[in-house]
């Protein structure tokens, strides 16, 4: 499967990091990046529950393809959520459906670094995001 313009970028320049150290700061300037949330779509509707810090998501239809704005009151989490939108945004549904986590941030170089809470979280992220895309 091809990855996104903006996966791709990702890979790109985690790859190119050679260090956690330069990995975690891309992560945090990453997370800067994401698409600011108004607090009507702070609401509770749109809080994925699994996750120990707060996250919300937010998912519109743009024809066949899906774009996601998800945002967090975590640091760390706002990298993560920010490199998972570039791997899933523009995707169909059956293309999200395919989308497999862990290889994901394997790729990127941050899967040791991701605990057990924080990729359950993730993942429930990623389901929210294929529940939305199901309907």
């Amino acid at each position: 499967m091809s990855l996104p313009d903006k996966a791709r970028e990702a890979l790109d320049a985690f790859t190119a990091a050679g260090s956690w150290e330069q990995r975690a700061r891309l992560l945090m300037q990453w997370g800067e990046r994401l698409e600011a949330l108004d607090d009507a779509q702070r609401s509770d509707a749109n809080r994925v529950h699994g996750c120990e810090s707060q996250v919300w998501l937010v998912g519109e239809r743009q024809g066949d393809h899906w774009h996601f704005r998800a945002n967090s009151d975590a640091r760390l989490i706002r990298g993560l959520l920010a490199v998972l939108l570039a791997r899933v945004d523009g995707l169909d549904g059956t293309e999200l459906a395919r989308v497999d986590l862990a290889d994901w941030f394997n790729q990127l170089g941050l899967g040791r670094q991701l605990s057990p809470s924080r990729s359950n979280g993730l993942n429930a992220v990623l389901k929210k995001m294929r529940e939305l895309a199901g309907d």
